[in-house]
């Protein structure tokens, strides 16, 4: 099936809020809420029998009584009462349907029945379902909100280009808190639960073909068909990276897993070896998940492993090259060796008791003009892959004014840079800063290096693409 035929989930002309409430504690009234608090600007039609108006809009009785094209319903009823309203939407020719209720296979029993009814409902009038047991969509830049949690209690991130992919809403909508939190902007994110119907691999092929959307992240329980799945997740990696999380990696794990959704989680080492076929960046927890979607979303891929370290505080280096260098437990890739030229011209910009070796300190007599201008001498190298700049900005030589100069300096550069500092908010609104510019930034040196590590994979990975290919 087209990805085209998921479109009326990111861009509908027209929503119906099926189970529309007027009591600020339901769902359905947060459902219209979220509608209206992002600006969606297409027609909202609330349905709610006992109801004329619902937050200053005209609420209708069903869905039959609208009289006009709904594009996209939003279903948030008893799961016993999904089915006869599904195909009501049905025979109403509405594309896409979004069921939030719970209540279906996740319980088990009727519940499994229950869903298989609603997808043969789906299936035979021709409607796209996510769900059941679902949050839906939230897209800032197309204005779509289907989450029926209040903004003041779940953050929704800026507008970017991260696309995150979530069969758990309630992790999604945390995950959301936190990108909000370390201001990284999204693409969309989907919440797609039981997955009746739409699934990840439905959701890969319409991101695909997403101009907003440059990287996938993912938050996987179970992958129903592992043989289409690798072959879409090689499609999509070909031309967007993919960072994704597994859950269910243990057999308790899997158990609370099939609680949650009703699914199988599937054998680890099947999982590992199909995620490494497809070229998908595995991520073990939340920080790594998006530490690597920021690194990958500024489009600068690391071709090779030698990584160049810039500091002005010499234990952060050691600690930075421990964590690149060991094989056992850091990332197991290599200091660059700098050319002697290299060396040379650093010697002109650093303090004359600096040594121009790899780690490079700047030492307490750094100034934001040295940072600029031994990022440049530094990203010139051949020798060099890749940069990790750890700016520390206690000594009496620092200020703000090193976010511009690092900022020229990235901008002379298509080599990847990623910056870490470590302290408390003075430096927490230098990270800020450099976030907000573009330039992956982490509260934590190691983060920062484990990040250089994707981007190193993500370069072996297209480059053994492009022998596949010649």
């Amino acid at each position: 099936m087209s990805y085209k035929t998921l479109e009326p989930f990111f861009k509908p002309k027209s929503i119906a809020v099926i189970g529309a409430s007027r009591s600020p504690e339901k769902v359905g009234y947060q459902l219209v809420k979220s509608l209206i608090d992002v600006g969606y600007e297409g027609k909202i039609y609330p349905v709610n029998p006992k109801a004329d108006e619902i937050l200053g809009l005209k609420a209708y009785p069903n869905i039959k009584s609208i009289g006009e094209t709904v594009d996209l319903a939003l279903i948030a009823i008893p799961a016993q009462n999904v089915p006869e309203v599904l195909r009501e939407a049905g025979e109403c020719k509405v594309k896409c349907v979004i069921v939030i209720s719970g209540g279906f296979k996740e319980i088990g029993g009727e519940g499994v029945k229950l869903e298989e009814e609603i997808k043969r409902i789906a299936k035979e009038y021709g409607i796209r379902l996510m769900g059941p047991n679902c949050i839906g969509v939230y897209d800032p830049h197309n204005k779509i909100d289907t989450l029926f949690l209040p903004r003041d209690r779940a953050l929704r991130p800026k507008k970017g280009d991260i696309a995150f992919i979530s069969q758990s809403g309630a992790m999604g909508v945390a995950f959301l808190d936190w990108m909000t939190m370390e201001n990284i902007g999204l693409s969309c994110f989907i919440s797609y639960g039981n997955k009746a119907d739409v699934d990840e691999i439905d959701l890969l092929e319409y991101l695909l073909h997403d101009e907003k959307c440059k990287v996938i992240a993912m938050y996987l329980e179970e992958i129903t068909n592992g043989k289409r799945f690798i072959e879409v997740a090689s499609e999509t990696s070909k031309v967007k990276p993919i960072v994704a999380i597994k859950a269910g990696r243990t057999m308790e794990g899997a158990k609370a897993v099939s609680s949650h959704t009703g699914a199988l989680a599937g054998r680890e080492e099947i999982v590992e070896a199909a995620f490494k076929k497809a070229g998908v960046i595995r991520a073990y927890d939340t920080h790594e998940l998006f530490d690597y979607a920021r690194a990958l979303a500024t489009g600068r891929i690391a071709f090779g492993d030698r990584i160049a370290i810039i500091t002005d505080g010499g234990g952060a280096g050691v600690m930075a090259t421990d964590k690149l260098t060991d094989e056992r437990m850091g990332v197991g890739l290599k200091l660059a060796e700098l050319k002697d030229e290299t060396k040379l011209e650093l010697k002109k910009h650093i303090p004359p008791f600096a040594i121009p070796h790899n780690p490079i300190d700047l030492t307490g007599s750094v100034t934001p003009e040295m940072y600029g201008d031994v990022i440049e001498i530094v990203s010139r190298d051949e020798n060099v892959d890749g940069i990790v700049v750890i700016v520390l900005i206690h000594p009496p030589g620092m200020n703000v004014k090193v976010v511009d100069e690092v900022e020229k300096a990235y901008k002379s550069t298509n080599k990847p840079i990623l910056i870490a500092s470590t302290g408390g908010e003075p430096t927490q609104k230098i990270l800020r800063m450099f976030q907000e510019r573009g330039i992956p930034s982490y509260p934590e040196v190691e983060r920062a290096v484990k990040a250089m590590k994707c981007l190193v994979e993500r370069g072996r990975y297209l480059k053994k693409l492009e022998r596949r290919f010649h």
